[in-house]
């Protein structure tokens, strides 16, 4: 038991190597390496019910924002609106179907799974679920956390969508709806979320309910 919490009280720096000792730290302070000055670990900045709210706000601006339109165009007395889907599927008629898919796997469905991810180890946590079921679960989306996480791409449509603007804005008319409105908001919550999310601290978490 002694060696446990040992274990546990000590860090490895990712740069230097160097073995430092862990300390409480007050809440939005990051431990730095005393010898490198890399980041070593910090304390985080919600509670297992902050995370709870922000999946919970995600989950809600997921669908409006990627099915309802992010674009009106008004060119010539021709109005046409577009959605996050929708475009991915215009790309596929298109017979860019590689493209296609990128669009909808780091705008569409890495970022619905990231947010499912998260709000089921949160509250599989939350409601201390500890039985081999919910363990097996848990463990299996830690490990899958990462190669979720960085398919997951908002930013690179959230940029299209600016790139666009600039591009249209000067021969045509744009109007933005309420799925702009989500999109960017969603935007903002999966970036705290990501943030907020610490994947050391939840593998702990798995560790105490050996």
């Amino acid at each position: 038991m002694d060696r446990d919490v040992l274990d546990k009280s000590i860090v490895l720096c990712r740069s230097c190597d160097l073995v430092v000792r862990k300390r409480a730290l007050p809440s939005g302070v990051r431990a730095l390496c005393p010898r490198c000055n890399s980041y070593l670990y910090d304390t985080p900045y919600c509670s297992i019910n902050g995370m709870l709210a922000l999946c919970l706000a995600a989950l809600a601006l997921y669908f409006p924002a990627n099915f309802f339109p992010v674009l009106e165009l008004h060119f010539l007395g021709s109005v046409r609106t577009t959605t996050i889907f929708g475009g991915a599927m215009s790309v596929a008629d298109q017979g860019y179907w590689v493209v296609a898919i990128a669009v909808l796997t780091a705008a569409v469905i890495a970022p619905g799974l990231l947010i499912l991810s998260v709000l089921l180890q949160v509250l599989i946590v939350k409601y201390q679920l500890h039985n081999p079921f919910f363990r097996k679960i848990y463990k299996g989306f830690l490990c899958q956390h990462n190669l979720i996480s960085q398919l997951s791409m908002l930013e690179i449509y959230m940029i299209s969508i600016f790139v666009s603007v600039f591009q249209l804005s000067d021969y045509t008319d744009l109007y933005f709806g309420i799925g702009t409105f989500c999109f960017t908001m969603l935007f903002i919550v999966v970036i705290f979320l990501q943030r907020e999310y610490d994947i050391e601290h939840m593998w702990s978490v798995l560790n105490e309910y050996k």
